[in-house]
């Protein structure tokens, strides 16, 4: 579940629930004694966890129990320095053995990172085994693994969220909304019925909904490709006629009130648990058992929502959330054997995601994996799941039913790869016209995106200055790339 997708370090913070949306922190280094031990380190992006001793206690038996001469040591670096700091690391070569991963592709083409590709085969063939294959195809850079994914929402769908308690309280019928169009009745019903909440939570950020397009370099870049494989041109979204319905709905509803005056500069957090927005734009996976993340990310408030895209397995979404050796680590063999234990020993990953047993949860029922959290389950004591390890190892919260979790591992199954899946286009050709283009996108990319202004005439003048800014040579380079991609499938 991310908010407004706006990027990872956002999307990771934007709300906590107790599934795969969960939150998770860093730890504390403390993990023990490393005397005779080859001490792994990992960089993971959060706060010090208050159980982190113990926790790392429980996590280094396990993992010896198995690798008897390796201690894993965490270390945290706080979600609004990570990105910055892991930077540093990478272009002062800075050692490490383990780390959450940032600009993975980019990195990986730069050298920053191991290539994996053997060592998985050799150290961790079963934890390889046990992640979806769509995994394997979409974090492939140059045809070599460079991180190990996290299994778990290995596609993600985009919702419509509705505030239950004003749906109730007005008696607004949503069941019929499958699009933005669609919700513009209930929209309205709803700004009639109560002038004191924003109709739709929309801030700087936000990105119109694009439904069957992905981009190859981000959100933040206006080039397109059709997942379904119908169509193979790179595209400027902004001249799609789907993306042109979606911004003129939301031009209209800017221009009607349901959209905050400021959306395109505000920076305001519209959190789910507050009552504080009738609408908003989620997304969820599989892991998230349908609106149970939310309803836990709302503190049990009830809300509505409804699909308004359909769901590939994408290259985005397989790229969420992994973890990298560094290449200059002088334990790569260590390294990998600690992502095996993570994402095969049970007891590992559920005293990360779920902390301590007998104080942040107990089981409900032992012998099929369901638990319930106790008071001392909070933000301070675990890890969130979805950048953890193997979500299928995880026990599940005694409110997860056998049917969700069916439906769940079906969804998996049936739910089709993208025609992009996989295609991780090379920067190096095109650096000065992504900039260009970073810099005109800049200008106009959250006042089109946010309804503030009337989309035909401000993407008529993005567009002339995207072209000047070399859009046409990067279109033309990811083309090719592109249909190289596609023979070589």
């Amino acid at each position: 579940m991310h908010f407004w997708r706006k990027g990872l370090a956002v999307a990771a913070t934007a709300v906590c629930a107790t599934t795969l949306a969960a939150c998770g922190n860093g730890s504390s280094s403390d993990g023990g004694s490393s005397s005779g031990k080859v001490v792994v380190t990992m960089y993971r992006p959060g706060d010090p966890l208050d159980n982190q001793t113990e926790m790392m206690k429980i996590v280094n038996k396990e993992i010896q129990k198995t690798y008897p001469k390796i201690e894993l040591q965490i270390k945290p670096i706080s979600w609004g320095d990570y990105s910055s700091k892991f930077n540093v690391m990478l272009a002062s070569g800075e050692p490490f053995d383990l780390a959450f991963a940032q600009d993975y592709v980019a990195a990986s083409q730069k050298g920053a990172y191991a290539d994996m590709t053997e060592l998985i085969q050799k150290y961790a063939k079963k934890a390889y085994n046990e992640v979806d294959p769509a995994y394997w195809k979409g974090v492939k850079v140059d045809g070599k693994i460079y991180g190990f994914p996290t299994n778990a929402n290995v596609f993600s769908q985009e919702l419509f969220v509705f505030n239950g308690t004003y749906t109730k309280k007005y008696n607004i019928d949503v069941s019929g909304v499958t699009s933005l169009q669609s919700a513009t009745d209930a929209m309205a019903q709803f700004h009639k019925a109560d002038k004191s909440v924003t109709p739709m939570a929309i801030v700087s950020g936000y990105r119109a909904p694009t439904p069957g397009w992905e981009y190859p370099l981000s959100n933040g870049y206006p080039f397109v490709i059709d997942e379904s494989g119908k169509d193979t041109k790179v595209q400027n979204p902004y001249n799609l006629a789907v993306m042109r319905k979606n911004l003129a709905t939301l031009h209209d509803w800017y221009e009607k009130g349901y959209i905050p005056r400021d959306a395109a500069t505000s920076t305001t957090q519209y959190t789910l648990g507050d009552d504080t927005w009738f609408g908003r734009i989620e997304t969820n996976g599989p892991f998230d058992y349908g609106n149970t993340a939310l309803l836990g990310a709302r503190g049990g408030k009830p809300l509505e929502s409804a699909v308004i895209a359909k769901p590939f397995k994408k290259t985005s979404d397989t790229q969420m959330a992994m973890y990298a050796i560094s290449k200059s680590s002088k334990h790569k063999k260590e390294a990998m054997q600690v992502l095996n234990a993570i994402n095969t020993n049970k007891k590992i990953i559920n005293t990360m995601v779920w902390g301590i047993e007998g104080k942040q949860w107990e089981f409900t029922d032992k012998a099929n994996g369901k638990i319930k959290t106790l008071k001392g389950y909070n933000d301070k004591t675990h890890y969130g799941a979805w950048m953890t390890g193997n979500n299928k190892n995880l026990y599940t919260l005694d409110t997860v039913t056998a049917a969700q979790i069916k439906e769940r591992d079906e969804a998996i199954k049936n739910t089709p790869e993208s025609a992009t899946l996989g295609f991780t286009p090379s920067l190096t050709k095109y650096k000065t016209e992504l900039t260009n283009i970073a810099n005109v996108m800049s200008k106009y990319i959250n006042v089109i995106n946010t309804g503030t202004g009337d989309p035909v005439p401000t993407i008529e003048k993005m567009n002339a200055e995207l072209k000047t800014a070399g859009w046409d040579k990067v279109r033309d380079e990811l083309q090719k790339q592109y249909d190289d991609f596609r023979a070589d499938k």
